[in-house]
């Protein structure tokens, strides 16, 4: 069965685009039919373009550092030079560091803030005029369960928040033009950063990853482990025109789990 190309003639962005579960919503989006632009720190020379253009839609590919004004500025530019617009935006980019506050580093500090919270600020700053000129967009956040809190992750906890609360800003802002924005906030997705992340807490904690991912299954009510492609089935829900109505919205997605 052929997916519905529903997003014909659309453009996305999608930040973090080249791996996990950035990779699996520009896919997603691809083989819904819109063009699709990727950034990351590594996109130039990662395999997503091809595989964003084997869907049948054009693809960019382009390095981009969310932390930097210039560089957000400068990958915009190049995705307006390409296709003419942006009707799509996901952050996916994220970064982690597991630190309590007592402890807790000045320098990972700003940077988690500057990665999850500042760069989706810089990203909507360019994308949204545009949306509410043309009177349609979707912006989607991918935040975190961990918003709410825990303890070890201070700084990435607080800046998932902090998305939580622009993002429904940014919703209200947008709303009388067609343009909505939600987060989604999932529960821990095996990706290969997650999984290199969590391989060193579990190291110090003299457990195995094998061993900690169990532990985790064991203790989610569905016993198992979110995918990536099920965040994107949910992002590529959310940029249907029949999912306007949803909008200022955190969406969990955690088989569950807290």
């Amino acid at each position: 069965m052929k997916p519905e190309k529903f997003l014909k003639e659309r453009v996305a962005i999608v930040t973090g685009g080249t791996s996990g579960i950035g990779r699996a919503i520009a896919i997603a989006i691809a083989e819904a039919g819109a063009d699709v632009a990727v950034g990351s720190r590594s996109a130039a020379t990662s395999s997503c373009k091809a595989e964003i253009e084997a869907k049948g839609v054009k693809a960019l590919a382009v390095n981009l550092d969310v932390s930097s004004t210039d560089s957000v500025q400068a990958f915009y530019d190049s995705v307006v030079k390409t296709f003419g617009k942006v009707d799509i935006l996901v952050n996916s980019a994220g970064t982690i560091v597991s630190q309590t506050m007592c402890n807790h580093s000045d320098e990972l500090w700003q940077e988690t803030m500057e990665v999850n919270l500042n760069g989706v600020y810089r990203t909507i700053k360019v994308c949204l005029p545009g949306m509410i000129e043309r009177r349609w967009g979707r912006i989607i956040n991918i935040a975190s369960i961990s918003s709410v809190a825990d303890s070890s992750y201070v700084a990435y906890c607080a800046s998932k928040a902090a998305v939580v609360g622009l993002s429904r800003c940014v919703a209200r802002e947008g709303a009388a033009h067609g343009v909505s924005c939600n987060t989604i906030s999932p529960g821990f997705v095996e990706t290969p950063g997650s999984k290199t992340f969590l391989a060193e807490v579990a190291k110090n904690q003299g457990r195995s990853l094998a061993e900690y991912i169990e532990e985790f299954k064991q203790n989610n009510p569905q016993k198992r482990v979110i995918q990536p492609e099920e965040i994107a089935a949910l992002a590529l829900f959310l940029c249907r025109d029949e999912a306007f109505g949803i909008t200022m919205q955190d969406i969990t997605l955690s088989a569950g789990g807290f």
